[in-house]
């Protein structure tokens, strides 16, 4: 008995732990449009996280103003360096870089350029997020936009 109790406390413990390591982002995160100011045309309606090793998966869905559906993919680590983004017209990399516990800023270059600066937040509670983006769309209009995630 006491060995069966000591296996479920470790098996508890451990799932706690991996837990509370995944962190606020490791998820699937739903646009709230009514509480988000988008600009530069294009929204990203779901932003799904995974772990993908010691990196994380980023897949981005969009509509773009003329309603086409897109979707782009990210994989690295938040470290602040750059790696490649697949199929988004906006970017070709991407970095992430941890600033506090639920904050992480971000980069976006296309061929080598800057095109858009930013911060991630997250609520303290994990179940929303915030995204502020500026920068330069594919059109070479400067734009700001606000997006509010919810966590699904």
């Amino acid at each position: 008995m006491k060995q069966r109790i000591t296996a479920v406390s470790l098996a508890l413990c451990f799932l706690a732990t991996a837990a509370f390591a995944a962190g606020p982002e490791i998820g699937t995160w739903k646009l709230n449009e009514s509480k988000s100011q988008l600009g530069g045309g294009s929204k990203n309606t779901k932003v799904v996280y995974q772990e993908a090793g010691d990196q994380w998966k980023v897949t981005v869905w969009s509509v773009d103003p003329k309603g086409n559906k897109g979707k782009n993919e990210w994989k690295g680590k938040p470290d602040g360096k750059f790696y490649p983004v697949t199929g988004d017209a906006w970017s070709d990399s991407r970095s992430l870089k941890k600033v506090s516990a639920n904050t992480y800023s971000l980069v976006s270059k296309k061929g080598g350029k800057t095109v858009g600066t930013g911060k991630i937040v997250y609520a303290k509670d994990g179940k929303s997020r915030t995204v502020t983006v500026s920068g330069t769309g594919p059109d070479g209009k400067k734009f700001k936009s606000t997006a509010f995630y919810d966590k699904s």
